[in-house]
């Protein structure tokens, strides 16, 4: 019987399995990425929803105080209900025909109040008159929604000091959202 040559084991075994390790782990950080994303995609609207809450509720309050221009030049309007809690908020009654412009302020800040706490996470606004005050030929103001969101979004994360926040808010851990609405009577 004749022998046959054994095969000489060739440098190249087991580097196959190698390159499957390699790309698995290529594979994983692909998938880890991709993961939050769609973390994030998820909560996107829900912060989406709290943006759209807070230009409506701006929008509302700003037809209010055009609607009683006398409130906003005695400074009835002027307001910083943002406290970072959840606290509830009574409503301000105002009844025809004893109804003043300061009656008036008061029933729409509390209103508006009202549905930022209801809409929004710790909602509230901040309203202010431009220096030196409000006063006959002074029509000019600013209005902040302010809310926060989640601990846990990324989102809040990332764009925590992207927001315009007026003084009075400042300090508050985490630090909250502001919409920021200049108007004009």
């Amino acid at each position: 019987m004749k022998k046959v040559p054994h095969p000489i084991r060739s440098r190249q075994g087991g580097a196959s399995l190698i390159e499957v390790l390699v790309a698995v782990l290529i594979l994983s950080f692909g998938l880890l990425s991709l993961g939050a994303m769609l973390s994030l995609s998820v909560q996107m609207p829900k912060l989406s929803g709290f943006r759209t809450a807070a230009t409506n509720i701006a929008s509302d309050h700003i037809e209010r105080i055009r609607a009683n221009p006398d409130g906003f030049k005695n400074g009835a309007y002027v307001l910083s209900s943002y406290t970072g809690t959840f606290d509830e908020v009574s409503l301000a009654e105002c009844a025809y025909p004893a109804c003043t412009s300061a009656s008036l302020a008061a029933m729409d800040n509390a209103a508006s109040t009202y549905a930022a706490r209801k809409l929004l996470p710790k909602g509230g606004l901040v309203v202010s008159c431009d220096p030196p005050g409000c006063g006959l030929t002074n029509v000019d103001g600013n209005l902040w929604v302010v809310w926060e969101e989640q601990k846990d979004t990324s989102a809040t994360v990332l764009a925590a000091n992207s927001d315009r926040c007026p003084a009075a808010v400042t300090g508050f851990s985490p630090p909250p959202r502001c919409l920021s609405v200049r108007f004009k009577l």
